[in-house]
Protein backbone atom coordinates (compact mmCIF):
# COMPACT_ATOMS: atom_id res chain seq x y z
CA UNK A 1 0.00 0.00 0.00
CA UNK A 2 1.11 3.53 -0.80
CA UNK A 3 1.22 5.36 2.22
CA UNK A 4 -1.26 7.91 1.81
CA UNK A 5 -1.08 11.90 2.46
CA UNK A 6 -3.46 10.89 5.77
CA UNK A 7 -3.64 7.95 7.59
CA UNK A 8 -6.86 7.16 9.55
CA UNK A 9 -7.63 4.51 12.13
CA UNK A 10 -10.23 3.10 9.66
CA UNK A 11 -7.40 2.29 7.09
CA UNK A 12 -5.35 0.83 10.01
CA UNK A 13 -8.18 -1.68 10.93
CA UNK A 14 -7.82 -2.53 7.26
CA UNK A 15 -3.95 -3.62 7.97
CA UNK A 16 -2.14 -4.19 4.79
CA UNK A 17 1.37 -6.16 3.96
CA UNK A 18 3.45 -3.89 2.61
CA UNK A 19 3.81 0.14 2.82
CA UNK A 20 5.32 2.08 0.08
CA UNK A 21 6.75 5.29 0.05
CA UNK A 22 4.87 7.64 -2.74
CA UNK A 23 6.92 9.88 -5.17
CA UNK A 24 5.41 12.88 -3.79
CA UNK A 25 6.60 11.82 -0.08
CA UNK A 26 10.20 11.03 -1.66
CA UNK A 27 10.34 14.55 -3.19
CA UNK A 28 9.16 16.55 0.20
CA UNK A 29 11.50 14.24 1.95
CA UNK A 30 15.07 15.38 0.03
CA UNK A 31 14.02 18.45 -0.68
CA UNK A 32 14.30 19.26 2.96
CA UNK A 33 17.26 17.80 3.26
CA UNK A 34 19.17 19.44 0.97
CA UNK A 35 17.57 22.46 2.75
CA UNK A 36 19.28 20.82 5.88
CA UNK A 37 22.49 20.53 4.73
CA UNK A 38 23.19 24.18 2.92
CA UNK A 39 22.37 25.44 6.44
CA UNK A 40 24.96 23.06 8.21
CA UNK A 41 27.43 24.17 5.33
CA UNK A 42 26.86 27.75 7.00
CA UNK A 43 28.36 27.34 10.20
CA UNK A 44 25.25 28.68 12.55
CA UNK A 45 24.11 26.36 15.48
CA UNK A 46 21.22 24.65 15.68
CA UNK A 47 19.92 22.30 18.73
CA UNK A 48 20.68 18.62 18.42
CA UNK A 49 22.18 19.25 14.46
CA UNK A 50 25.61 20.49 15.76
CA UNK A 51 25.25 20.23 19.60
CA UNK A 52 24.55 17.83 22.24
CA UNK A 53 21.33 17.21 23.69
CA UNK A 54 18.73 17.81 26.51
CA UNK A 55 20.56 20.20 28.94
CA UNK A 56 23.87 19.12 26.95
CA UNK A 57 22.32 21.73 24.12
CA UNK A 58 24.80 24.11 24.53
CA UNK A 59 27.93 22.65 24.11
CA UNK A 60 29.31 22.72 20.25
CA UNK A 61 29.56 19.69 18.53
CA UNK A 62 32.47 20.02 15.74
CA UNK A 63 31.67 19.17 12.14
CA UNK A 64 33.83 16.15 11.82
CA UNK A 65 32.04 14.17 15.00
CA UNK A 66 28.63 15.07 13.61
CA UNK A 67 27.59 11.25 12.36
CA UNK A 68 29.23 9.92 15.83
CA UNK A 69 26.77 12.10 17.19
CA UNK A 70 23.82 10.66 16.43
CA UNK A 71 24.84 7.24 16.70
CA UNK A 72 26.09 8.11 20.35
CA UNK A 73 22.33 9.14 20.70
CA UNK A 74 20.64 6.67 20.03
CA UNK A 75 23.08 4.11 21.78
CA UNK A 76 23.15 6.24 24.91
CA UNK A 77 19.23 6.55 24.58
CA UNK A 78 18.61 2.82 23.93
CA UNK A 79 18.60 1.82 28.01
CA UNK A 80 14.60 0.69 27.93
CA UNK A 81 13.78 -2.54 30.15
CA UNK A 82 10.97 -4.51 31.26
CA UNK A 83 8.57 -6.84 29.10
CA UNK A 84 9.37 -6.55 25.12
CA UNK A 85 6.72 -4.82 23.20
CA UNK A 86 4.38 -7.22 21.72
CA UNK A 87 5.15 -7.40 17.61
CA UNK A 88 1.96 -6.22 16.31
CA UNK A 89 2.84 -2.82 18.38
CA UNK A 90 6.32 -2.53 17.29
CA UNK A 91 4.92 -3.02 13.46
CA UNK A 92 2.52 0.28 14.10
CA UNK A 93 5.59 2.06 15.61
CA UNK A 94 7.35 1.52 12.54
CA UNK A 95 4.53 2.57 10.30
CA UNK A 96 3.74 5.77 12.25
CA UNK A 97 7.47 6.47 12.32
CA UNK A 98 7.47 6.35 8.63
CA UNK A 99 4.84 8.28 8.00
CA UNK A 100 5.70 10.93 10.36
CA UNK A 101 9.45 11.24 8.63
CA UNK A 102 7.14 11.49 5.32
CA UNK A 103 5.89 14.71 6.37
CA UNK A 104 9.39 15.53 4.92
CA UNK A 105 10.11 18.51 7.98
CA UNK A 106 12.31 15.81 9.98
CA UNK A 107 15.87 16.45 7.72
CA UNK A 108 16.58 12.92 7.26
CA UNK A 109 17.47 11.26 4.11
CA UNK A 110 14.86 9.42 1.89
CA UNK A 111 17.01 6.13 2.65
CA UNK A 112 16.44 6.33 6.09
CA UNK A 113 12.71 6.53 5.85
CA UNK A 114 12.74 3.63 3.14
CA UNK A 115 15.19 1.39 5.37
CA UNK A 116 11.99 1.98 8.24
CA UNK A 117 9.73 0.64 5.26
CA UNK A 118 11.69 -2.40 4.20
CA UNK A 119 11.77 -3.08 8.26
CA UNK A 120 7.99 -3.45 8.14
CA UNK A 121 7.81 -5.04 4.47
CA UNK A 122 10.23 -7.85 5.25
CA UNK A 123 8.94 -8.61 8.64
CA UNK A 124 12.05 -7.27 10.42
CA UNK A 125 10.54 -6.39 13.94
CA UNK A 126 13.25 -3.95 16.10
CA UNK A 127 13.22 -5.30 19.95
CA UNK A 128 11.61 -2.95 22.04
CA UNK A 129 11.17 -2.23 25.57
CA UNK A 130 7.87 -1.61 27.44
CA UNK A 131 9.80 0.84 29.73
CA UNK A 132 11.68 4.28 29.44
CA UNK A 133 9.95 6.98 28.10
CA UNK A 134 8.13 9.97 30.03
CA UNK A 135 6.46 10.60 27.05
CA UNK A 136 7.71 14.51 27.13
CA UNK A 137 10.93 14.61 24.65
CA UNK A 138 9.30 12.10 22.32
CA UNK A 139 9.78 8.20 23.25
CA UNK A 140 13.47 8.84 23.32
CA UNK A 141 13.85 5.01 24.71
CA UNK A 142 11.89 3.09 23.04
CA UNK A 143 12.51 5.01 19.67
CA UNK A 144 16.41 4.49 20.18
CA UNK A 145 15.88 0.58 20.00
CA UNK A 146 13.39 0.84 17.10
CA UNK A 147 16.09 2.70 15.18
CA UNK A 148 19.27 0.71 16.67
CA UNK A 149 18.86 -2.10 13.21
CA UNK A 150 19.37 0.72 10.91
CA UNK A 151 23.34 1.36 11.70
CA UNK A 152 23.09 -2.94 12.41
CA UNK A 153 23.10 -2.80 15.99
CA UNK A 154 20.66 -4.20 18.45
CA UNK A 155 18.33 -7.41 18.31
CA UNK A 156 15.58 -7.98 16.04
CA UNK A 157 12.66 -10.69 15.63
CA UNK A 158 12.71 -12.05 12.35
CA UNK A 159 11.10 -15.06 11.02
CA UNK A 160 10.05 -16.30 13.97
CA UNK A 161 13.66 -16.24 15.76
CA UNK A 162 15.41 -13.26 17.71
CA UNK A 163 18.52 -12.18 16.62
CA UNK A 164 21.00 -9.55 16.41
CA UNK A 165 19.65 -7.19 13.72
CA UNK A 166 23.05 -7.06 11.73
CA UNK A 167 21.95 -10.80 11.22
CA UNK A 168 18.73 -10.40 10.20
CA UNK A 169 20.19 -7.70 8.00
CA UNK A 170 22.38 -10.19 6.24
CA UNK A 171 20.32 -12.80 5.45
CA UNK A 172 18.12 -10.02 3.29
CA UNK A 173 21.17 -8.25 1.74
CA UNK A 174 20.85 -4.61 3.48
CA UNK A 175 23.67 -3.30 4.19
CA UNK A 176 23.75 -0.83 7.84
CA UNK A 177 23.34 2.79 7.10
CA UNK A 178 25.35 4.83 8.85
CA UNK A 179 23.30 8.10 10.34
CA UNK A 180 24.06 11.39 9.39
CA UNK A 181 23.13 14.70 11.33
CA UNK A 182 20.14 15.39 12.64
CA UNK A 183 18.99 11.73 11.87
CA UNK A 184 19.26 10.58 15.24
CA UNK A 185 17.71 12.80 17.16
CA UNK A 186 14.84 12.85 14.56
CA UNK A 187 14.57 9.03 14.94
CA UNK A 188 13.96 9.34 18.71
CA UNK A 189 12.39 13.07 19.12
CA UNK A 190 8.36 11.55 18.13
CA UNK A 191 4.82 10.05 19.59
CA UNK A 192 5.38 6.62 17.71
CA UNK A 193 5.51 4.34 21.06
CA UNK A 194 2.86 5.81 22.92
CA UNK A 195 0.85 6.34 19.45
CA UNK A 196 1.08 2.91 18.81
CA UNK A 197 -0.01 1.76 21.80
CA UNK A 198 -3.18 3.89 21.99
CA UNK A 199 -3.54 3.30 18.14
CA UNK A 200 -3.42 -0.76 19.30
CA UNK A 201 -6.02 -0.20 21.80
CA UNK A 202 -8.69 2.37 20.20
CA UNK A 203 -8.99 0.09 17.20
CA UNK A 204 -9.62 -2.88 19.88
CA UNK A 205 -12.07 -0.98 21.91
CA UNK A 206 -14.10 -0.14 19.34
CA UNK A 207 -14.56 -3.46 17.78
CA UNK A 208 -15.00 -4.37 21.88
CA UNK A 209 -17.62 -1.63 22.46
CA UNK A 210 -19.68 -3.68 19.55
CA UNK A 211 -19.19 -6.42 21.25
CA UNK A 212 -20.52 -4.81 24.59
CA UNK A 213 -24.10 -3.88 23.18
CA UNK A 214 -23.78 -7.43 21.15
CA UNK A 215 -23.30 -9.55 24.20
CA UNK A 216 -25.44 -7.26 26.62
CA UNK A 217 -28.50 -7.79 24.51
CA UNK A 218 -27.96 -11.68 24.46
CA UNK A 219 -27.97 -11.34 28.31
CA UNK A 220 -30.77 -9.20 28.34
CA UNK A 221 -33.13 -11.86 26.91
CA UNK A 222 -30.94 -14.55 28.96
CA UNK A 223 -32.02 -12.38 32.63
CA UNK A 224 -35.50 -11.71 30.55
CA UNK A 225 -35.29 -8.21 30.49
CA UNK A 226 -37.68 -5.56 29.01
CA UNK A 227 -36.53 -4.16 25.98
CA UNK A 228 -38.47 -0.57 26.67
CA UNK A 229 -35.68 0.94 27.56
CA UNK A 230 -33.94 0.69 24.18
CA UNK A 231 -36.85 2.17 22.48
CA UNK A 232 -36.64 5.57 20.74
CA UNK A 233 -38.51 8.24 22.45
CA UNK A 234 -36.62 7.79 25.74
CA UNK A 235 -33.13 8.94 23.91
CA UNK A 236 -34.51 11.44 21.73
CA UNK A 237 -34.90 13.34 24.46
CA UNK A 238 -31.35 13.22 25.86
CA UNK A 239 -30.00 12.64 22.58
CA UNK A 240 -26.40 12.30 23.19
CA UNK A 241 -24.97 10.52 20.16
CA UNK A 242 -23.60 7.71 21.20
CA UNK A 243 -26.68 6.82 23.79
CA UNK A 244 -28.50 6.77 20.61
CA UNK A 245 -26.54 4.84 18.46
CA UNK A 246 -26.38 2.16 21.17
CA UNK A 247 -29.96 2.04 21.81
CA UNK A 248 -30.82 1.52 18.44
CA UNK A 249 -28.37 -1.49 17.80
CA UNK A 250 -29.57 -3.42 21.08
CA UNK A 251 -33.27 -2.87 20.01
CA UNK A 252 -32.57 -4.08 16.32
CA UNK A 253 -30.31 -6.75 18.03
CA UNK A 254 -32.98 -8.01 20.02
CA UNK A 255 -35.65 -7.88 17.15
CA UNK A 256 -37.65 -10.82 16.14
CA UNK A 257 -36.59 -11.76 19.88
CA UNK A 258 -39.19 -14.52 21.12
CA UNK A 259 -37.81 -14.02 24.72
CA UNK A 260 -39.13 -10.05 24.53
CA UNK A 261 -43.05 -11.26 23.76
CA UNK A 262 -43.01 -13.55 26.57
CA UNK A 263 -44.87 -11.89 30.01
CA UNK A 264 -42.49 -10.79 32.25
CA UNK A 265 -43.89 -9.49 35.98
CA UNK A 266 -41.10 -6.96 36.87
CA UNK A 267 -41.35 -3.33 36.80
CA UNK A 268 -37.87 -2.11 35.63
CA UNK A 269 -34.47 -3.96 35.42
CA UNK A 270 -31.81 -3.33 37.10
CA UNK A 271 -29.35 -0.35 36.03
CA UNK A 272 -26.77 -2.80 34.03
CA UNK A 273 -29.42 -3.98 31.87
CA UNK A 274 -31.61 -0.59 31.21
CA UNK A 275 -28.31 1.47 31.16
CA UNK A 276 -26.89 0.40 28.62
CA UNK A 277 -27.27 3.05 26.14
CA UNK A 278 -25.96 5.47 28.67
CA UNK A 279 -23.13 3.66 30.14
CA UNK A 280 -21.82 2.03 26.65
CA UNK A 281 -22.80 5.12 25.09
CA UNK A 282 -20.96 7.20 27.19
CA UNK A 283 -17.92 5.35 26.11
CA UNK A 284 -18.60 5.11 22.76
CA UNK A 285 -18.08 8.89 22.36
CA UNK A 286 -15.49 9.00 24.71
CA UNK A 287 -13.79 6.58 21.74
CA UNK A 288 -14.76 9.04 18.55
CA UNK A 289 -13.28 11.69 21.12
CA UNK A 290 -9.91 10.05 21.29
CA UNK A 291 -10.21 9.05 17.31
CA UNK A 292 -9.52 12.43 16.85
CA UNK A 293 -7.29 12.72 18.49
CA UNK A 294 -5.01 9.83 17.79
CA UNK A 295 -5.41 10.35 14.02
CA UNK A 296 -4.46 14.17 14.39
CA UNK A 297 -1.52 12.72 16.11
CA UNK A 298 -0.52 9.83 13.49
CA UNK A 299 -0.69 12.65 10.46
CA UNK A 300 1.80 14.97 12.64
CA UNK A 301 5.48 15.70 12.85
CA UNK A 302 6.36 15.45 15.95
CA UNK A 303 10.12 15.55 16.43
CA UNK A 304 12.26 18.37 16.89
CA UNK A 305 13.64 20.66 16.09
CA UNK A 306 11.63 21.18 13.01
CA UNK A 307 12.78 21.69 9.50
CA UNK A 308 10.87 23.96 7.80
CA UNK A 309 12.76 24.47 4.39
CA UNK A 310 9.47 26.25 2.74
CA UNK A 311 9.94 29.08 5.28
CA UNK A 312 13.45 28.93 5.75
CA UNK A 313 13.99 28.40 9.31
CA UNK A 314 14.88 25.47 11.74
CA UNK A 315 12.74 26.01 14.81
CA UNK A 316 12.79 24.12 18.52
CA UNK A 317 9.64 23.57 20.21
CA UNK A 318 7.96 21.21 21.96
CA UNK A 319 5.75 18.86 19.50
CA UNK A 320 7.33 15.50 21.19
CA UNK A 321 5.11 16.45 24.33
CA UNK A 322 3.12 12.84 25.07
CA UNK A 323 -0.12 15.82 27.04
CA UNK A 324 -2.46 15.16 24.33
CA UNK A 325 -2.11 11.27 24.09
CA UNK A 326 -1.89 10.95 27.73
CA UNK A 327 -4.80 12.62 28.81
CA UNK A 328 -6.59 10.85 26.32
CA UNK A 329 -5.13 7.30 26.64
CA UNK A 330 -6.36 8.13 30.60
CA UNK A 331 -9.62 8.77 29.40
CA UNK A 332 -10.11 5.72 27.31
CA UNK A 333 -8.69 3.77 29.85
CA UNK A 334 -11.56 5.04 32.19
CA UNK A 335 -14.09 5.12 29.88
CA UNK A 336 -13.02 1.03 28.98
CA UNK A 337 -12.79 0.09 32.16
CA UNK A 338 -16.84 1.30 32.73
CA UNK A 339 -17.62 -1.38 29.84
CA UNK A 340 -15.91 -4.16 32.17
CA UNK A 341 -17.70 -2.97 35.24
CA UNK A 342 -21.56 -2.59 33.80
CA UNK A 343 -20.50 -6.24 32.16
CA UNK A 344 -19.19 -8.04 35.71
CA UNK A 345 -22.56 -6.81 37.01
CA UNK A 346 -24.93 -8.29 34.34
CA UNK A 347 -22.81 -11.49 35.07
CA UNK A 348 -23.34 -11.42 38.25
CA UNK A 349 -27.24 -11.27 38.24
CA UNK A 350 -27.24 -13.99 35.64
CA UNK A 351 -25.37 -16.04 37.97
CA UNK A 352 -27.67 -15.20 40.73
CA UNK A 353 -30.40 -17.44 40.75
CA UNK A 354 -33.36 -14.71 39.79
CA UNK A 355 -35.84 -15.00 37.18
CA UNK A 356 -36.17 -18.77 36.80
CA UNK A 357 -32.45 -19.36 36.35
CA UNK A 358 -30.82 -21.88 38.92
CA UNK A 359 -28.26 -20.53 41.10
CA UNK A 360 -24.76 -20.24 38.88
CA UNK A 361 -26.43 -21.42 36.04
CA UNK A 362 -25.76 -24.87 37.12
CA UNK A 363 -28.60 -27.47 35.77
CA UNK A 364 -28.05 -29.49 39.16
CA UNK A 365 -26.65 -26.47 41.89
CA UNK A 366 -25.14 -27.88 44.70
CA UNK A 367 -23.25 -30.73 43.26
CA UNK A 368 -22.40 -28.43 39.94
CA UNK A 369 -21.11 -25.25 41.07
CA UNK A 370 -21.70 -23.83 37.52
CA UNK A 371 -20.16 -20.27 36.79
CA UNK A 372 -20.24 -19.63 40.53
CA UNK A 373 -15.85 -18.28 40.27
CA UNK A 374 -15.97 -17.39 36.91
CA UNK A 375 -17.84 -14.02 38.33
CA UNK A 376 -14.96 -13.81 40.98
CA UNK A 377 -12.63 -13.94 37.87
CA UNK A 378 -14.64 -11.27 36.18
CA UNK A 379 -14.48 -9.34 39.83
CA UNK A 380 -10.96 -9.68 40.15
CA UNK A 381 -10.16 -8.40 36.27
CA UNK A 382 -12.30 -5.29 37.02
CA UNK A 383 -10.85 -4.44 40.18
CA UNK A 384 -7.65 -4.97 38.34
CA UNK A 385 -8.71 -2.53 35.90
CA UNK A 386 -9.81 -0.19 38.72
CA UNK A 387 -6.18 0.28 39.75
CA UNK A 388 -5.31 0.67 36.54
CA UNK A 389 -7.43 3.79 36.22
CA UNK A 390 -5.00 5.73 38.00
CA UNK A 391 -4.53 8.00 35.77
CA UNK A 392 -0.61 8.42 34.82
CA UNK A 393 -1.00 12.18 33.41
CA UNK A 394 -1.33 13.97 36.26
CA UNK A 395 2.22 12.50 37.27
CA UNK A 396 5.16 14.52 36.21
CA UNK A 397 8.93 14.19 37.55
CA UNK A 398 12.28 16.18 36.23
CA UNK A 399 14.69 15.12 34.00
CA UNK A 400 17.69 16.29 32.26
CA UNK A 401 18.91 17.73 34.93
CA UNK A 402 16.03 20.25 35.07
CA UNK A 403 15.95 21.01 31.13
CA UNK A 404 12.57 18.95 30.75
CA UNK A 405 10.95 19.86 34.06
CA UNK A 406 7.36 19.21 32.77
CA UNK A 407 6.79 15.16 31.54
CA UNK A 408 3.40 14.02 30.38
CA UNK A 409 4.27 10.44 31.32
CA UNK A 410 2.03 9.35 28.40
CA UNK A 411 3.97 6.19 27.87
CA UNK A 412 2.66 4.65 31.22
CA UNK A 413 -0.88 6.04 30.18
CA UNK A 414 -0.69 3.97 27.12
CA UNK A 415 1.05 0.90 28.03
CA UNK A 416 -1.69 0.18 30.90
CA UNK A 417 -4.27 1.15 28.38
CA UNK A 418 -3.65 -1.44 26.59
CA UNK A 419 -3.83 -3.93 29.52
CA UNK A 420 -7.09 -2.68 30.51
CA UNK A 421 -8.74 -3.18 27.09
CA UNK A 422 -7.55 -6.42 27.19
CA UNK A 423 -9.10 -7.45 30.43
CA UNK A 424 -12.27 -5.87 29.33
CA UNK A 425 -12.08 -8.46 26.41
CA UNK A 426 -11.59 -11.06 29.17
CA UNK A 427 -14.87 -10.19 30.86
CA UNK A 428 -17.06 -9.68 27.94
CA UNK A 429 -15.78 -13.30 27.48
CA UNK A 430 -17.12 -14.38 30.94
CA UNK A 431 -20.39 -12.90 30.48
CA UNK A 432 -21.02 -14.07 26.48
CA UNK A 433 -20.36 -17.97 28.22
CA UNK A 434 -22.78 -16.66 31.25
CA UNK A 435 -25.42 -15.12 28.82
CA UNK A 436 -25.30 -18.38 26.33
CA UNK A 437 -25.49 -20.58 28.89
CA UNK A 438 -28.62 -18.97 30.60
CA UNK A 439 -30.35 -18.16 27.15
CA UNK A 440 -29.97 -22.20 26.82
CA UNK A 441 -31.42 -22.60 29.83
CA UNK A 442 -34.62 -20.61 28.69
CA UNK A 443 -35.41 -23.70 25.77
CA UNK A 444 -37.38 -24.04 24.06
CA UNK A 445 -37.83 -20.16 23.96
CA UNK A 446 -35.31 -18.62 21.43
CA UNK A 447 -34.04 -14.92 20.84
CA UNK A 448 -33.40 -13.11 18.02
CA UNK A 449 -32.33 -14.77 15.09
CA UNK A 450 -29.01 -12.43 15.47
CA UNK A 451 -28.15 -13.70 19.14
CA UNK A 452 -28.88 -17.26 17.94
CA UNK A 453 -26.83 -16.88 15.39
CA UNK A 454 -23.72 -15.90 17.76
CA UNK A 455 -24.99 -18.25 20.10
CA UNK A 456 -24.58 -21.10 17.44
CA UNK A 457 -21.30 -19.49 16.28
CA UNK A 458 -19.49 -20.05 19.99
CA UNK A 459 -20.68 -22.96 20.17
CA UNK A 460 -18.03 -24.02 17.75
CA UNK A 461 -15.70 -22.58 20.54
CA UNK A 462 -17.12 -23.42 23.74
CA UNK A 463 -20.12 -26.26 24.73
CA UNK A 464 -23.23 -25.71 26.53
CA UNK A 465 -22.30 -26.77 30.35
CA UNK A 466 -24.50 -29.84 32.09
CA UNK A 467 -22.20 -30.18 34.71
CA UNK A 468 -18.78 -28.61 36.14
CA UNK A 469 -15.86 -28.46 33.83
CA UNK A 470 -12.96 -26.76 33.64
CA UNK A 471 -13.87 -23.56 32.53
CA UNK A 472 -10.85 -21.88 31.80
CA UNK A 473 -10.60 -23.50 28.29
CA UNK A 474 -13.94 -22.73 27.78
CA UNK A 475 -12.88 -18.56 28.96
CA UNK A 476 -10.28 -18.79 26.91
CA UNK A 477 -12.06 -20.05 23.82
CA UNK A 478 -14.51 -17.12 24.27
CA UNK A 479 -11.99 -14.53 24.63
CA UNK A 480 -10.57 -15.97 20.93
CA UNK A 481 -14.19 -15.98 19.58
CA UNK A 482 -14.40 -11.66 20.86
CA UNK A 483 -10.99 -11.51 18.17
CA UNK A 484 -13.81 -12.02 15.32
CA UNK A 485 -15.67 -8.67 14.51
CA UNK A 486 -19.18 -8.16 15.88
CA UNK A 487 -22.13 -8.82 14.08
Amino acid sequence: MELPEHISIDQLIKGHEKITLSEAAKGRIAHNRAYLENVLKEGKTHYGINTGFGSLCNVRIGDHELEQLQENLVCSHACGMGDEVPEEIVRLMLLLKVHGLSRGYSGVRVEIVQRLADFYNLGISPVVYELGSLGASGDLAPLAHLCLPLFGKGEVRYKGEKMPASQALKKEGLEPIALAAKEGLALLNGTQFMNAYITWSLIQSRKLLQWADTIGAMSADAFMAKDEPFKHPIHRVRPHKGQIATAQRILKLLSGSEIQHLHKSQVQDPYSFRCMPQVHGASNDVADTVTNVVEIEINSVTDNPIVFHDEDAIMSGGNFHGQPLALHADFLAIAMAEIGNISERRTYLLVSGQRGLPPFLAPNAGLNSGFMIAQYTAAAIVSQNKQYCTPASVDSIVSSNGQEDHVSMGANAATKLRRVVMNVQRVLAIELLTAAQGLELRRPHKSSPVIESIWSDLRKYASFMPEDDILHDKLIAAERFLDTPAP
